[in-house]
């Protein structure tokens, strides 16, 4: 068997493996191509609302059950391998968004595909960290994973930048033509990230299949069986939910902000898109701040958290981001937290600039200790079930950022406006927190 240390390193590459897609394709490149797409910013971030709310309540129906399934039948990655290959698949799909000539609801699918197949992965992987790590040294191993995850988004995105993506004049970050011969008049360079993210999810996941190690199940049943027993077991599970009260006021409290959280994420780019007027290269260069400060982050929140405890860490930060959701919505072109500024003014940029830097710091440690904590909170025998709750109540509501945003945006035609259901989010998801026990139900 693989030594712990290679186990573990395999496991960090599952993070630098699949961070592209939010990355790339969530964030900083393709959520703003979809402002050029369909040629307004509104119906853009309307668009992206309805087409990832839908894709949340397909993952938070099936999540748990899967779960569920894998803590009876074992195999964990036998499932990882499927999904690995929707990752794939879906990703490859988006090279067919040609400007005049797509089909929005094809692209919208294979992004959806895509994005259940990382999120179904994810539960996966996730369940494995009681393997790989002591109690006392979960939060080290979990933000070293998100900080490693971060710099493959980190060099995801200047390879895109550098050498892909191109801008109004054809030409990419570092002025060249996109290359391999690339069209940038038909945006190949730019379409060319959804096979890139394929690409590397694939090239990267090899150390993780080689090097990573499922602990044997001690009682597996045949899959078949599972299937037909986790529904049972589930709704148990869900009916006892409010006995264990530490556990259940941190599943709803990581539910809002959580969701709040993937907010900023999938519409910083198509807002700064819209409002500020920022290229897909202006996009990316804010993308690249803030893996900086993520990945940074993430790695020092893995020590935050294993010194003063996950729980401290995302209070902690879940107030610096409602803050930051609050920030946003006073940055336009016309004036920047209030105060009024020129047409040429780069106070607007410096200010988003600003605020992705803290996006990305305070959203790193906060998803790192998010993992611990869950761990903390979780029934060990059902490890992989309760992180399917943790998907499902990360998507259960995951749809109502995401269409709250985009029905915002419709009624108000504004998309500063339109993103203001985030502060609500983030301040339920502190206020659940004072009920949490930071070592769960066990020793409450």
């Amino acid at each position: 068997m693989a030594s712990l240390r290679k186990r573990i390193w395999g496991w960090y590459f599952f993070d630098w493996a699949s961070q592209p897609y939010n990355t790339l394709l969530l964030t900083f490149i393709f959520a703003p191509y979809m402002k050029e797409l369909m040629g307004d910013g509104s119906a853009a971030q309307t668009v992206w609302g309805y087409g990832i709310g839908a894709t949340g309540i397909i993952i938070a129906l099936c999540a748990p059950l899967l779960g569920a399934i894998a803590d009876r039948a074992g195999g964990r990655m036998r499932f990882i391998w499927l999904f690995s290959l929707m990752y794939v698949l879906g990703a490859w799909g988006l090279w067919y968004a040609a400007p005049g000539n797509f089909n929005v609801w094809l692209i919208m699918a294979s992004f959806g595909v895509g994005m259940i197949g990382m999120e179904f992965a994810t539960i996966f992987t996730n369940s494995m960290l009681p393997d790989l790590a002591k109690r006392e040294d979960m939060g080290r191993v979990s933000g070293s994973g998100w900080a490693f995850g971060y710099l493959g988004g980190m060099l995801a995105l200047i390879v895109m930048l550098a050498l892909f993506a191109e801008n109004a004049a054809g030409k990419t970050l570092i002025g060249i033509s996109p290359i391999l011969g690339l069209d940038p008049a038909l945006r190949e360079g730019t379409r060319s990230v959804g096979p890139i993210t394929a690409l590397w999810y694939g090239v990267f996941m090899i150390p993780f299949f080689l090097w990573v190690r499922e602990v044997r199940h001690p009682n597996p049943v045949p899959m078949l069986t599972a299937a037909r027993g986790a529904w049972p077991e589930l709704k148990s599970t869900l009916r006892s939910l409010p006995q264990q009260r530490s556990l259940f006021a941190y599943l709803l409290s990581s539910m809002f902000y959580r969701d709040a959280l993937n907010g900023i994420y999938f519409f910083g780019g198509i807002y700064a898109a819209g409002v500020l007027g920022w290229s897909i290269v202006d996009v990316g260069i804010f993308g690249i701040l803030g893996t900086i400060t993520g990945a940074t982050f993430a790695w020092l929140g893995g020590k935050a958290d294993d010194r003063f405890g996950p729980k401290r860490v995302i209070t902690f930060n879940v107030v610096v981001l409602t803050l930051v959701a609050i920030g946003v919505v006073y940055i336009s072109r016309e004036s920047v937290f209030g105060m009024a500024v020129g047409s040429n003014s780069s106070l607007p940029d410096v200010a988003f600039y600003a605020m992705g830097g803290l996006i990305g710091a305070a959203g790193g440690a906060l998803q790192s200790a998010s993992r611990t904590m869950m761990v903390r909170q979780s029934n060990p025998e059902k490890i992989t079930e309760s992180f399917g709750l943790y998907a499902l109540t990360g998507k259960a509501t995951s749809f109502i950022a995401p269409l709250t945003i985009g029905l915002m945006t419709q009624l108000s035609d504004s998309q500063q406006i339109g993103i203001t259901p985030l502060i609500v989010l983030f301040l339920l998801g502190l206020v659940l927190l004072v009920w949490v026990n930071p070592e769960g139900d066990h020793k409450a």
